[in-house]
Formats: structure tokens, C-alpha cells, sequence
């Protein structure tokens, strides 16, 4: 659980991923915890924590003053192990009010070869002064994480790994009468032993868990895993807490797409979409 730290911020017990010494020029390597691990798979991370480790990336990339990530891609190229894997980044197209980067996570093979398992590109755009424009096209996530109920969770059957490291508030799980999934949820592990998240990174953090959040159908029938995640962000969030407002549409075929609002506690702050692979077990 967090516990208060002078200054206000919260005080992280355990991590995703712990730093390893590397033996690349331009990687960073992790070991990868047991607060990654998967509800589909023990040996298989969740998307989350792989998605702020590339969006961390991304961020300390040839950073640049008055400038910000707006938009993450993440693809998923395999089931990322709970292993030892390593970041790295890059500017992909330079530019000087608006440029991509990309990132990648390798982890090695049985024989030792490497293989990338997770991509990601992101555009970093200049700021400017926009404020007597600014407009939020969805509403707010009403009622905040202080006035929601504690205690949130998935399926009784989803639980331990990545699930556990999350402080979770809200309604009841997702129900067809109801309208979309809602959910406040914040991490109570640190993304990096020994470091505190960026805005962005916590946001990411959290971000994948909206095809579950969004889910109307039996975990115990059917398997959605999402291949991607899409974030776009008008506005850098503040504070500890992500609201996740989702849903998702299954086709007949076996294809699904959830599409979520994301917010903070001051309102929302961007959309993200994945693909869902839908398959009964």
C-alpha cells in the first residue's frame, strides 16, 4: 500500500521492474516482477507495465523544453516474458515543432538469440499558449476516486499479478444496463525500483486495463487478448489517479475493439483503442 512522504507524494512499495546492468550500448535492461505477471498466463506479462516501460522510453529520449508526447502506439509482438528484457529509443523523424520516436523491448530466447516482443511510436509535439481555446469534448468521470466506493475489482477469477498492484474504485463490474465500464485505479507499485512515475507514465500504467474494464463478456468462457494500444493525449494528466471509462464491441468473427476516455481528477484528458483477439476457451 502507499504511505505518506514528505512533499506529498506517495511512497511506492515494490516495483515492476527492477534495473539490471546491461551490456548494450544505447539499451537500458529490467528485471521484470511478479507485479507484471498476467491474468491470462504466469509466465506472460500484463500490457500495462510493458507499455509505461516503452512510453519511459520514449519520454527520455532526446528530451526537448516546451515539448511533449501527445500520442503513444504500442504494439504487442508476443507475449512479453517475466523476465529480463531491454528498452531502447529513438527519433524516427526529426522535426522541429513535430517529430515521431520509436521504442522497443527485446527479450532473449532459450538459445540465446534476442527477439523483439513490444513496439511502440510516439509523437512529440512543441507547445504553445492555447488556454482561451481549450475545450474538453467529454464530460468528466463523475463521482472522483474520493467519493467512489473501495474495492473495485475484476472477475473473481482475475486476481494476483499486475491486478494486485492496483488500487482500484468505482462501481460494480461492467453490465450491459448500466452503460460503460467506469473505473478509478492507481498504481501502488513503482514503475522502476527506485524511481517515481512521470504523469504520463502513470497514466500508461494504467491505460491497458480498458478492454477489461470494458469487457461484457464471461471470463471463464472467452479469452480478449488486445494486440495494440492506442493513447492520445490533449492533456497532461496530474495527479495519482487514472478514471478509465470504456467499452468494447465484439464482432462476429472473433474481432473486438475497445475504445476508453481517460481521465484525471480535474477531467478528461485524452481516448485510447485496442484490438481485442476474441476467442472461447
Amino acid at each position: 500500500m502507499t504511505s505518506g512522504k514528505a512533499g506529498g507524494r506517495p511512497e511506492l512499495t515494490g516495483a515492476y521492474f527492477v534495473p539490471v546492468q546491461s551490456v548494450r550500448e544505447g539499451y537500458e535492461r529490467f528485471r521484470a516482477t511478479s507485479h507484471t505477471v498476467s491474468v491470462w498466463a504466469d509466465t506472460m506479462q500484463h500490457g500495462a507495465p510493458p507499455s509505461a516501460l516503452l512510453t519511459r522510453a520514449l519520454e527520455l529520449c532526446q528530451p526537448r523544453a516546451g515539448a511533449r508526447l501527445s500520442r503513444i502506439t504500442v504494439e504487442i509482438l508476443g507475449p512479453v516474458p517475466v523476465a529480463e528484457i531491454e528498452s531502447r529509443a529513438w527519433v524516427e523523424r526529426p522535426g522541429s515543432r513535430v517529430e515521431m520516436l520509436g521504442a522497443e523491448l527485446t527479450a532473449r530466447r532459450p538459445d540465446g538469440s534476442d527477439r523483439v516482443v513490444a513496439r511502440a511510436t510516439g509523437w512529440r509535439i512543441a507547445l504553445s499558449d492555447t488556454t482561451t481555446a481549450a475545450h474538453d469534448a467529454d464530460l468528466s468521470l463523475r463521482p472522483g476516486p474520493s467519493d467512489c466506493e473501495a474495492g473495485w475489482g475484476f472477475a473473481s477469477d482475475w486476481h494476483g499479478g499486475y491486478l494486485d498492484s492496483l488500487e482500484m474504485r468505482g462501481s460494480e463490474a461492467p453490465d450491459p444496463t448500466r452503460g460503460p465500464g467506469r473505473v478509478w485505479a492507481k498504481p501502488i507499485v513503482s514503475l522502476i525500483d527506485g524511481e517515481h512515475y512521470s504523469p504520463l507514465t502513470r497514466l500508461m500504467s494504467v491505460a491497458d486495463i480498458a478492454n477489461g474494464v470494458g469487457a461484457r463478456i464471461d471470463v471463464g468462457t472467452w479469452t480478449f487478448l488486445n494486440t495494440d494500444l492506442s493513447v492520445h493525449i490533449y492533456r497532461e494528466p496530474v495527479g495519482d489517479w487514472t478514471g478509465v471509462l470504456s467499452e468494447t464491441s465484439i464482432g462476429p468473427d472473433g474481432v473486438g475493439m475497445c475504445a476508453a476516455v481517460l481521465h484525471d481528477e480535474v477531467g478528461p484528458v485524452g481516448r485510447s483503442a485496442q484490438i481485442v483477439e476474441v476467442r472461447r476457451r
